[in-house]
C-alpha cells in the first residue's frame, strides 16, 4: 500500500503569490486526509482531491497559517455544493469547533454537524483509516500543538507541525522514512524557542534516525533553498525542499 504526500502549501506566517500556507494531502491505505488547512490550501486541495470525499481532516494547531482554510472548507462543504456523503471527521485541538462557530456568531458548532464531525486531539491520539494509521504527538509551541506520525504498509511519514526543539519531536520522527519538518527561524531568540532553525531540523532528523528530511514552513527571514542547505549540513542525509504541488512517495 503506497503512502504519498502532496504538498499544498509551505509558506509562513502568511501566504504569498503561488505559495499558500501549511497544508498537505496524505494518501495511503485507501484513505485521503487533508493535513493542516493553512490559508490558501483549500483551493489547492481541489486540484488533487474532491473535498467531499476526504476521509478526515487533521489540524496540528489553531494558528491561522495552519487552520484558517477550515472556514473556506465550511463554505464549500455546507453552502458551495461540495456536500460530503457523511460528515468529515476533523481531528484538531479542542477549541477548533468553537472558533469556527464564533465566526458565524453561533454559540456552538452544532449547525455544522451535517458536514464536519469535530474530534479533539490529545497526545497519543491514534486513529485508523483503512490501512492508514495516524498518531498525534504533543510538541513544544506557544499553543496546544501536535506533530503527526502516519504509518501505512510499513512506511512512516513524520510531520513536525510547528514545534521548537523537544524530545517529543525526536520521538515522533524516530526511524521515519520521510520527516516533513519546519525550519521557520534563522536563529533562536531570547524567549523560549517554539520554532526550529534549519540546524534544529537537521539535528532532530539525525538524532531520530530519519531516512530523509523534507524542509517546509520556512519563515520570511530565510529562503527555502538556504534553509534546506543548512538543514542538510546538520542532518548529513538526503534533504529536499517541500514545493507546492509536489507528490512524494514515502
Amino acid at each position: 500500500m503506497a503512502l504519498t504526500l502532496t504538498v499544498l502549501g509551505t509558506a509562513a506566517p502568511h501566504p504569498g503569490p503561488g505559495r499558500p500556507c501549511s497544508g498537505h494531502l496524505l494518501r495511503g491505505g485507501g484513505a485521503q486526509v487533508w493535513v493542516d488547512a493553512g490559508t490558501g490550501t483549500f483551493a489547492e486541495l481541489q486540484r488533487h482531491a474532491d473535498p467531499a470525499r476526504l476521509d478526515a481532516i487533521w489540524i496540528s494547531h489553531l494558528h491561522a497559517d495552519h487552520s484558517a482554510d477550515l472556514l473556506a472548507a465550511v463554505y464549500g462543504l455546507a453552502y458551495g455544493g461540495l456536500t460530503p456523503p457523511a460528515p468529515v471527521p476533523v481531528y484538531a485541538p479542542a477549541d477548533c469547533a468553537a472558533r469556527l462557530a464564533g465566526f458565524f456568531g453561533r454559540p456552538d458548532a452544532g449547525f455544522l454537524a451535517p458536514v464536519l464531525d469535530f474530534r479533539p486531539l490529545h497526545d497519543g491520539h491514534t486513529v485508523r483509516l483503512g490501512g492508514l494509521t495516524l498518531t498525534s504527538h504533543a510538541v513544544r509551541h506557544d499553543t496546544e500543538a501536535y506533530g503527526l506520525r502516519a504509518e501505512c504498509g510499513g512506511r512512516v511519514l513524520a510531520y513536525s507541525g510547528d514545534s521548537g526543539p523537544c524530545p517529543a519531536l525526536t520521538d515522533l520522527a524516530r526511524d521515519a522514512d520521510v520527516f516533513l519538518c519546519e525550519a521557520d527561524i534563522d536563529a533562536p531568540g531570547p524567549d523560549e524557542q517554539v520554532h526550529l532553525t534549519p540546524e534544529d531540523a537537521g539535528r532532530t532528523a539525525r538524532a531520530a534516525g530519519a531516512r530523509r528530511l523534507l524542509v517546509t514552513h520556512v519563515g520570511p527571514t530565510l529562503t527555502p533553498e538556504a534553509a534546506t542547505a543548512r538543514a542538510a549540513e546538520a542532518f548529513g542525509g538526503p534533504t529536499d525542499t517541500a514545493r507546492e504541488g509536489r507528490v512524494t512517495e514515502v
